[in-house]
Parts: structure tokens; sequence; C-alpha cells
């Protein structure tokens, strides 16, 4: 198993290199520049070409991105043009708000979803069934924009029971993890039902209950564990989304996380700031994409076997004698 994670983390280079240059690129082509954000009204044209020079804007955006890869190389995420601080020190104060947030979400979004997909599955096509997938599709539907002022008004305004944005604790994570959960709760319901619907026709639970297995142990031990690889796989991806950051919901509570930091600095030109978020999302996010598949080796032994050297071998062939039967 430890070939395949070497295996990933080497393919999180070339992703790393995709990103980082599509970032820069982009941004360069981006009307503006850090320079008319820096300069007074009143700066010279000295002043301004000593900035550029200083920048790099008198050479290609090759040759920045090649400057900035260089550092990378040795640990260098850059530092911002406007605050003069670390990238690095920058992101690592928001990246706890943010996973905060991402897992408040994904705890909304898993507790609402996997017993309305169970019991869906399991009442298929009855008025339950019908009920579950109409309040599925309510969280898809509602904005996000919308469910958080709703939210906002109602429990901070009028009850005061959390506060209305910020960071103070963890009750200010209850109504954003709500908003977002909600949302991811649609996509997370349906894929339970459908896997486990797939589940429960399988022959093997037909012959658990002939045995006298309780229908509560059919469903939770045999049917859900053998349906939740695809219910790990949108877990996954979710959590990655939510660390990429929520922006909508982040600017309607005023959250500090880092998809407010890359949108800030995205509006002020900040080349090393928005470059350097972004590297270190793409980690992140491969580094849990790869905890989910080595996940599924927990869920299905048979993965397991897939990962390993061992699984892949053939069997050693028999040596017979000459002239044996």
């Amino acid at each position: 198993m430890h070939r395949y994670v070497i295996k990933r983390i080497l393919l999180l280079i070339p992703v790393i290199i995709g990103v980082s240059f599509m970032i820069y690129f982009i941004m360069d082509l981006a009307p503006g520049d850090i320079i008319t954000q820096l300069v007074g009204e009143d700066a010279s044209e000295e002043q301004i070409a000593a900035l550029q020079h200083e920048y790099g804007y008198d050479r290609s955006v090759f040759y920045r991105y090649g400057k900035y890869m260089l550092g990378l190389l040795h640990g260098d995420l850059g530092t911002s043009y406007i605050t003069k601080k670390p990238v690095w020190d920058m992101y690592i104060t928001r990246l706890p708000k943010t996973f905060w947030l991402a897992i408040g979400a994904s705890v909304v979004a898993i507790g609402l979803s996997i017993p309305l997909g169970i019991v869906s599955a399991v009442k298929s096509g009855s008025l339950i069934d019908n009920s579950c997938m109409v309040l599925a599709l309510l969280g898809l539907s509602m904005p996000n924009f919308w469910l958080g002022l709703l939210l906002i008004i109602e429990f901070s305004l009028n009850l005061g029971w959390v506060p209305s944005g910020g960071f103070r604790g963890f009750s200010s994570v209850i109504l954003p993890a709500i908003t977002i959960g909600t949302g991811h709760m649609a996509v997370m319901t349906r894929t339970t039902r459908s896997s486990m619907i797939d589940v429960i026709r399988q022959d093997y639970l037909r012959t658990a209950r002939a045995k006298g297995v309780s229908e509560h142990k059919v469903i939770t031990k045999h049917a859900f564990r053998n349906a939740f690889i695809p219910i790990l796989t949108i877990i996954g991806g979710q959590l990655c989304a939510g660390i990429g950051g929520a922006v909508i919901t982040e600017s309607v509570f005023s959250w500090p996380g880092v998809g407010r930091l890359i949108i800030d600095y995205v509006h002020q030109r900040d080349v090393p700031v928005v470059t350097g978020s972004i590297i270190m999302t793409t980690i992140i996010t491969g580094v849990i994409h790869l905890a989910v598949d080595l996940l599924y080796a927990v869920v299905d032994p048979r993965i397991k076997g897939k990962y390993s050297r061992k699984g892949l071998r053939l069997a050693p062939r028999v040596k017979t004698k000459r002239g044996a039967a």
C-alpha cells in the first residue's frame, strides 16, 4: 500500500504546477495590476517604473512565474504585495476557521442525509420516500445567501441565540454550517438512497433475513456497510469543497476563512497570496482524496488487496517432475 501512497503524492506535483501556472496566467490577463494599488495618484513615472522592476512587471509572466516557483521549491509561498506578510502566515491563520466550517457543514450534511437516504431506500416508492426526496431537493434549491440571511434574521436578530457573523467560538459555526450543510444534503441523500436500493436487493440480504437476523441489523450492518463507498466519495468531495472555501456563505457571515482570503486578494491583484493559497488548498484537497481512497480499504477489504503488492502477484507455478502424471 505504501507504493500506492507514494505514487499518489508524486502525482500532486504536476497538478500543483498546472494549477499555479493557470492562476498566474489568469491573474496576468485580468485588467489592472498591483502597481496601481501601491502607487498614489501623484506618483512619478520613475517611481512607477521602479515598482514595476521590483515586482517583475517589466518582464514576462513566464519570468515571474519561474521566479515564484523557484522560491516555492525552497518552501517559500511568497510575500504579500499589500501587507508585506508571508503568505504562509496569512494562510495558516485562516485555515483553522475553514476547517471548523468544513467539518461543521459535513456533520450537518451527514447527520441529515444518511438517515433520510436509508429511510427513503427502505420505503422506496412510498409517501415517505417522496417526502424525503422533496426535503432533500429543498435543501439544494435554496440559495446559500438567502438561507443564510434568513437564519441570521431569525436566530441572531430576533432570538439572539447565536452570533450573526465572524468567529467567536463554537456558536459562530452553527449558522454557516447549517447553510452549507443543507446544500450538500441533497446530493448525499440521493447517493445514499441509490446505493442502498442497489444493495438491499441482493440475495445475501435475503439469506440473512432467512437466518433470523433482525431487519435493523440487516440494514445498518450488512446493507449500509456495502453501500458506503459511494457515500464516502461524496463526503470526501464535499469536505474538499468546504476546504476550498464557500465564498458566498463566508461573505454573508463575515467568516474569516480561506475562501474569503482568496477573493479579497484577487480584487487587489495580490498574486503571491492568491497563488500560494490555492497551492496549499490543492495540496490539502489531494491529501483528503488520498485519505478517502485509503478508507475504501477499511470499508471493503477486497480493495485492500488491490492496493498491496501481494494482491497483485500471480500464484507461483508448481514444478512437476518429468514423467509424472
